[in-house]
């Protein structure tokens, strides 16, 4: 906290640095409502533009002088009179009746409508009994003349948030990120952006993101989703990521369709929709539709070009089913991937039923200690190795200082814009140099936000434990599947590794409590390593409940 008290305006000089960023990347892209904000903001006197700064960052737009009380802006009411002339901020605000109570306290309630009874009522109850006689707006002071306090309310919230969307690139992150980071709480790879390194590329791209937003806020709300859908922006974006947020609000409406059973409005949504695992979802509707020769046609299509692993999978579980509805010859099943099984029935350790935690202490020796470590170890060594390749300053994959990762990371060419990075750091697992680069990494990036690397859940000594277990060419091939599907191939790896440090080995082992199944993801993975001949086993825990029940 001292590097923030030692500038009390620092969330004003944040605020600032947005505007300075955004007028020198986007001049282009603003409209003329925005050029005059940037360019009135900086003349006015500082109290004044710290107090509006405040008010943007607190919730709502209704404010009251009293609650503005800073020791470094001074007199709220002075500091909001040159606010006034802007337009930005209004005094003495019209408020409906359940504004004027989300500014009053109960005993202001009381106050400012003396004729009230049953004072001791709840202060929701006060309000439902003045509904129908206070039905009209009226001004803070006609509701309350007495007070003597101040009200504003502000009303170029939308323009500031549209602001930081701009700089953003998403309405997610916020003006906490600044305070974070100067608190260091929150670190950032420092990448070198060009000014040509822009998220919005025309003044379209932040007009669609704001209607994608309102359109998935109004999903989230319940409300009705054919109204949604009809304010939904039908054409092509010509930005991918922009894209790709509206095909996965189009996905959600397929979802939403389908758990009402609603098989045509759900089958409209995932024919139209891009959105990986959108095709499989259909054809599984047509299915329950009973359309079984529409979903054969589609299922025969996909099989020709599966998006990924995981629709190859999907097709391969529903095409025997459907083959059989429509009487066609018997599809032969599929090849069962032998991995090693262990059995285990324990007491639960201290009444405990963490399955994971009771295998691991079941099977960890001295000379052989296990770790739980799910999907954190593989992408942190991922992450590690190929840093300097995630990182790399690629037009329009960084476009402010505080990405976690780069904007681009889920696309479908998110290796071929990286090729010659990526490859120079698979030759080092060829050439042995891999091992200090991941040493290095460690040391040098400790802390740096990543979307990969687990700092808090992945010591240096697991990983040097890693290092001497785990053989280049099978790191080789994580990397390398990783890779292939960022968005589906970071997660499913087995839930425990044991390393064998005097023989340079190590096993994984997923765990399985009590009527636990493999998920898909997990069998994905797990197929994976049994081909590539890594060591991998399955264990299936059941409880020994006879201590428990003697006790």
């Amino acid at each position: 906290m001292i590097r923030l008290l030692e500038n009390e305006f620092y969330y004003l000089d944040n605020f600032q640095r947005v505007l300075d960023w955004i007028g020198e990347r986007y001049a282009d892209l603003l409209d003329a409502q925005e050029h005059a904000f940037l360019a009135a903001f900086p003349a006015l006197p500082h109290a004044a533009r710290a107090l509006f700064v405040r008010m943007v960052m607190r919730k709502g737009t209704l404010f009251r002088a009293s609650k503005l009380r800073y020791a470094e802006i001074g007199c709220p009411v002075e500091a909001a009179g040159h606010l006034l002339g802007t337009g930005w901020i209004e005094a003495d605000p019209e408020l409906s009746l359940d504004e004027l109570f989300d500014l009053l306290s109960k005993p202001e309630v009381a106050e400012a409508f003396p004729h009230l009874r049953q004072k001791s009522a709840r202060k929701g109850d006060l309000l439902e009994a003045l509904r129908a006689d206070c039905a009209d707006p009226r001004r803070f002071s006609g509701w309350y003349g007495d007070c003597p306090d101040v009200a504003w309310r502000i009303h170029v919230k939308p323009l500031c948030d549209r602001l930081r969307l701009v700089f953003f690139g998403n309405l997610r992150q916020g003006w906490t990120d600044f305070v974070l980071s100067d608190l260091g709480l929150f670190r950032y790879e420092q990448v070198d952006i060009s000014p040509a390194s822009r998220g919005f590329r025309q003044r379209a791209d932040i007009d669609h993101y704001i209607l994608l937003h309102a359109c998935r806020e109004r999903f989230a709300a319940g409300e009705a989703v054919e109204d949604v859908v009809r304010d939904l922006p039908e054409h092509a974006f010509d930005n991918d990521w922009l894209a790709s947020r509206r095909e996965k609000l189009v996905f959600q409406i397929g979802q939403h369709y389908e758990k009402q059973k609603d098989w045509d409005g759900a089958f409209a949504a995932y024919a139209r929709c891009r959105y990986p695992g959108a095709r499989g979802r259909a054809i599984r509707v047509l299915e329950k539709h009973e359309r079984f020769d529409d979903a054969w046609a589609l299922l025969t299509e996909a099989q020709a070009t599966p998006e990924n692993d995981a629709e190859r999978q999907h097709l391969a579980r529903i095409a025997p089913r459907l083959a059989r509805r429509l009487g066609h010859a018997r599809l032969g099943r599929l090849p069962k991937t032998e991995v090693q099984r262990i059995d285990l029935c324990l007491a639960p350790p201290n009444g405990e039923r963490w399955v994971e935690g009771a295998v691991r202490d079941h099977l960890a020796q001295d000379d052989a200690p296990v770790f739980y470590v799910e999907n954190a170890l593989a992408n942190t060594l991922f992450g590690l190795l190929c840093w300097r390749a995630i990182f790399a300053a690629i037009p329009g994959a960084f476009f402010h200082p505080f990405h976690r990762g780069p904007a681009d990371l889920y696309s479908a060419d998110f290796h071929a814009r990286r090729l010659a990075e990526f490859s120079a750091c698979f030759d080092e697992l060829d050439s042995g140099a891999y091992r200090d680069t991941i040493r290095a990494t460690y040391r040098d990036k400790a802390g740096l936000q990543s979307p990969f690397v687990h700092w808090d859940g992945i010591s240096l000594e697991l990983v040097e434990l890693a290092l001497d277990c785990i053989p280049a060419a099978h790191l080789r091939k994580w990397c390398e599947r990783i890779l292939a599907d960022v968005r589906e191939n970071r997660t499913g790896f087995p839930d425990l590794i044991q390393f064998f440090p005097h023989e340079n080995r190590y096993t994984m082992i997923e765990v399985k409590g009590p009527g636990d199944r493999l998920q898909d993801n997990q069998q994905r993975w797990i197929e994976y390593c049994a081909a590539h001949a890594m060591p991998v086993a399955v264990c299936y825990l059941v409880w020994d409940l006879a201590p428990e029940m003697a006790a």
